[in-house]
């Protein structure tokens, strides 16, 4: 492999400085990381063969099938003292297939073909067998298998398949060009069908692609695609790390799904879960090889308490392999174009952010509550997937500020290309719950929509996915409410409340896209404002799937006002294609926020200049004004080329 960007770089870890003078007294602890993490990269360009060899584990652990085939199956579990091969093909029998075990912990056979034919069947159940120190038997899931699924009349527990199919899917799109502004449809496979039920890969590729690229979108981020035992965790208590959710469909048609939205030009990114992982024994990484240490730390350091989950040890050698050939086997098995990292506050500090709030004093960023061994990691991370995929994108979802997060590792950075805006949306929600609108602080929301960090990119978002779950309301519904149910026809009267909905609902979306960031993401549906909550299936509302769906119906009803948000939605992100705000240079007075030239308070008007635009909105509820006058350095005739009094737009 050649040299990375990393090998040919001779600084310290402190080029960041440059970028953020306010770090210059804390360079001894930008040393300090950059050199750990360099340490890393050295010893595994020594001892592995550089992170292209590194990363590939999924080739040498698990099950693999060999040129002849023979399956040869490798793990690692170091407390273990004896281990077998057990599955259908064997009848289960635990003295039938013994494996091997090395110096450094990892267990191997190898199953000989029949004249070429793999002796395991495809789609046939397997388990590794193992016996503790203690004596005790304990029967566990490959961690790198591919395939697992879920036979409630049998178990609640998974069960690992041998998944070799004899087609291989064959790919026919290559991925798009990596997108200059980037805009980002967040959705959820399960909940993407209108019925009561769990949407499948194929039902989302021939009936929701075609939205979001006729919406204008050109990047999707798909949640809860790594294997979950629990539903309703939306997606983020992962199991089965190298495993698809099996409830959606099957492997090939998650590869059909991505297929086809490259070809409509759109880029996919996985939602990856590497903060923590479910607590689950039976089908999960915890307890794997009999000890409460083998992927994650012991005791109480290698568990979260507000997430009742398992937390990895970043600092081993084999937990790093797993991890990273976690990213690139996503990257060369699904052809996904970028990871949206999840948790990364909870990486970053040991308190994990619970019961703690970031003040932005620098000190926050390089104490001792900083968890170096998971920032290394992601230092790790993202310099290895730059350097293999120079097109990909990685999004952090960090709430606490951390300065370098988004500049490159050889600045001393942490090197992810995005982070979510995470203020924004909580904003948003706060306002319309507890403020009048007469009493909106128009300073406040200007100052919270460009506080961000010079040169580091942020996705804003006017919604998160979490304010949509059961408990609280999408905007629209606090918007609008229960009028949503009797006054969102054409044919009924157009209400005081639902016009203002309407408007609210527009002027926060476009306010948020113009100024909040230099990418923008919706979460799936609430571009139409779609109504009420959503709530997956649990014992609290009698597994109900009412909730937890989108109702295509609504928008597509042309007697109903959703699609006038929706063909708002529609404008906004097509005007940006033709003006590319969110990857203009962002104002010649601050630097990496746009001007804004005015923000009046008791007018409620916002004026700003990007993208070669000019922005003005009228925020009071109840006045309307004629001739105002604005300044800019602008001179010339004026044309509108969105006005959220239209419904055409």
């Amino acid at each position: 492999m050649p040299p990375t960007a990393l090998e040919n770089n001779v600084t310290d870890g402190t080029g960041i400085i440059k970028v953020d003078p306010w770090l210059e007294p804390f360079a001894p602890v930008l040393k300090r990381r950059h050199a750990s993490f360099k340490k890393w990269a050295q010893n595994i360009n020594q001892n592995e063969g550089g992170f292209e060899q590194f990363t590939r584990g999924y080739e040498h652990f698990g099950l693999n099938v060999q040129s002849n085939g023979d399956i040869v199956y490798r793990e690692w579990a170091p407390n273990a003292t004896k281990a077998s091969l057990i599955g259908d093909f064997n009848n289960w029998d635990t003295s039938s297939h013994p494996m091997n075990k090395n110096s450094f912990g990892v267990w191997e056979i190898r199953v000989p073909s029949n004249n070429g034919i793999p002796a395991i069947p495809h789609g046939s159940k397997i388990k590794i067998s193992m016996i503790t120190p203690e004596g005790e038997r304990i029967d566990r899931l490959p961690p790198w298998i591919k395939r697992v699924t879920q036979d409630l009349s049998v178990s609640p527990a998974y069960d690992a398949i041998f998944w070799n199919p004899p087609q291989k899917y064959f790919w026919r799109n290559k991925s798009p060009q990596k997108p200059k502004s980037l805009k980002v449809y967040e959705a959820h496979v399960g909940i993407s069908t209108p019925e009561g039920r769990v949407g499948t890969y194929n039902e989302f590729t021939d009936n929701v692609l075609n939205r979001i690229k006729n919406l204008g979108y050109n990047a999707i981020q798909l949640m809860a695609i790594m294997e979950h035992a629990y539903y309703a965790s939306f997606g983020y208590q992962v199991t089965s790390f190298f495993a698809i959710s099996s409830r959606y469909g099957t492997p090939e048609e998650l590869m059909r799904l991505i297929d086809t939205a490259h070809g409509m030009g759109l880029y996919v990114l996985l939602d990856v879960v590497h903060s923590h992982a479910c607590k689950n024994v039976l089908d999960g990484l915890n307890m794997f090889d009999g000890s409460d240490h083998c992927y994650f730390h012991e005791g109480g350091k290698g568990r979260h308490d507000l997430w009742d989950s398992r937390l990895f040890n970043y600092g081993h050698w084999e937990v790093l392999r797993f991890l990273l050939s976690n990213l690139r086997f996503f990257m060369e098995e699904y052809k996904f174009d970028g990871f949206r990292f999840d948790g990364v506050t909870s990486m970053l500090y040991t308190h994990h952010g619970i019961g703690t709030g970031f003040s932005g004093g620098y000190h926050e960023y390089f104490g001792d509550s900083v968890d170096e061994e998971s920032l290394v990691y992601l230092m790790l991370a993202n310099e290895m997937l730059h350097s293999l995929y120079p097109n990909i994108i990685t999004i952090a979802e960090d709430v606490s500020g951390m300065p370098g997060l988004c500049r490159p590792v050889s600045e001393g950075g942490v090197g992810f290309d995005y982070r979510l805006a995470m203020a924004i949306p909580d904003m948003w929600i706060k306002l319309l719950k507890e403020t009048r609108d007469d009493d909106w602080n128009i300073g406040n929301i200007c100052w919270t929509l460009i506080n961000r960090r010079h040169m580091e990119k942020t996705i804003a978002y006017a919604e998160s996915h979490d304010q949509a779950l059961v408990g609280d309301k999408t905007l629209a519904f606090w918007l609008m409410d229960k009028e949503m149910y009797t006054h969102m026809s054409n044919l009924t009267p157009l209400t005081p409340i639902i016009d203002r909905g309407l408007a609210l609902h527009k002027m926060i979306r476009l306010l948020t896209h113009g100024i909040g960031g230099e990418g923008y993401l919706n979460f799936e549906g609430n571009e139409f404002g779609h109504p009420e909550w959503l709530d997956f299936p649990r014992a609290g509302n009698n597994n109900s799937y009412h909730y937890a769906r989108r109702q295509w119906n609504v928008v597509d009803d042309e007697l109903l006002r959703y699609k006038y948000l929706n063909e708002f939605d529609k404008t906004l992100q097509h005007t940006e294609d033709r003006f590319g705000w969110l990857d203009s240079p962002q104002g010649k007075f601050l630097n990496n926020k746009a001007y804004i030239s005015l923000k009046h308070e008791d007018d409620k008007i916002i004026v700003f200049e990007r993208g070669n635009l000019l922005w003005i909105f009228n925020f009071h509820p109840t006045k309307s004004f004629t001739d105002y006058r604005i300044g800019t350095e602008w001179a010339g005739h004026y044309k509108i080329v969105i006005n959220t009094d239209s419904k055409s737009s």
